[in-house]
């Protein structure tokens, strides 16, 4: 079956979130959605998760899912928003708790901040599927960017966040904690691995040299095809060397901090203190 996928394009963070819905019914889900945060002021805005919002509800469409590919280190999920004003279970891959476990001790977030996942709804595990309306989707675990990412094959289209970009710009870094250029390779190749006709909707785009364009939307045969990184003539030792060259030469993502407190908690933020006051942990040389 082939889903109905509608892309929305963050620009602050590059990012794309997308709403996917069962072409013979209502149901849709909502994957790698986005909470604008201006770190400067440290104010949060709704812009970005309101446009999502009113889509959904325009077309009378009822969310299943809020489906995050991984913990992101570049933008603050708006899942908990959304469910509150659309509904949807939360779902993230069952390795959270690895990624809880790291952070939690980056950030020095002591005995009450649980790491067992049970800030969401639902963790997925390699095999693992669900369901939007009739559109059956399953889980594919594919580490290497973080232990913890998942793509989401619904129907046709495979849903592949950091794990692979468009052909022109490559693939994910992999040097963040329990990051592995090694496991990204094998992960990539379990992607590779569908049919050539699967649609591939990547969640970042930055425009590669030459491209005017933001793109989002790819094919497996593309990739195997022309992915700089990943085509069929690259192999596996070229692709550890060049992405551990690369990512030493990477800044942090600007949005690294906030993201990762507030994403491991399924895009909640910490508790806030006697006065109601909310605020995140800026750790000195951790990262």
């Amino acid at each position: 079956m082939k889903p109905e996928v509608t892309a929305f394009f963050d620009d602050a963070t590059n990012t794309i979130s997308y709403v996917v819905r069962d072409p013979a019914g209502s149901s849709c889900a909502i994957i790698d959605s986005v909470l604008d945060f201006d770190y400067s002021s440290g104010r949060t805005d709704t812009k970005s998760a309101d446009a999502v919002i009113k889509f959904v509800l325009d077309n009378d469409l009822k969310v299943e899912w809020l489906l995050e590919s991984h913990v992101h280190a570049d933008h603050l999920s708006a899942a908990p928003y959304i469910q509150e004003r659309v509904g949807g279970k939360i779902g993230i891959g069952d390795r959270i708790k690895i990624v809880q476990d790291t952070f939690g001790k980056v950030f020095n977030e002591g005995t009450e901040f649980q790491r067992d996942g049970s800030q969401f709804d639902k963790l997925f595990q390699e095999g693992d599927s669900f369901h939007i309306g009739q559109l059956r989707g399953d889980v594919l675990h594919t580490p290497g960017h973080t232990p913890a990412c998942l793509t989401y094959v619904i129907g046709d289209a495979a849903f592949v966040g950091d794990t692979l970009f468009m052909p022109d710009f490559g693939t994910a870094r992999c040097d963040f904690p329990g990051g592995s250029a090694e496991t990204l390779y094998a992960s990539i190749q379990k992607i590779l691995s569908l049919p050539d006709e699967t649609r591939i909707f990547v969640g970042h785009d930055y425009k590669a040299p030459g491209r005017d364009e933001y793109a989002w939307e790819t094919t497996v045969a593309e990739q195997k095809a022309a992915n700089i990184h990943v085509a069929s003539d690259k192999d596996r030792d070229d692709f550890v060397r060049m992405r551990t060259e690369r990512d030493a030469s990477l800044d942090m993502p600007k949005l690294i901090i906030p993201s990762l407190q507030v994403n491991m908690r399924a895009g909640q933020m910490p508790e806030p203190d006697e006065k109601g006051d909310v605020f995140l942990k800026v750790p000195v040389n951790k990262l």
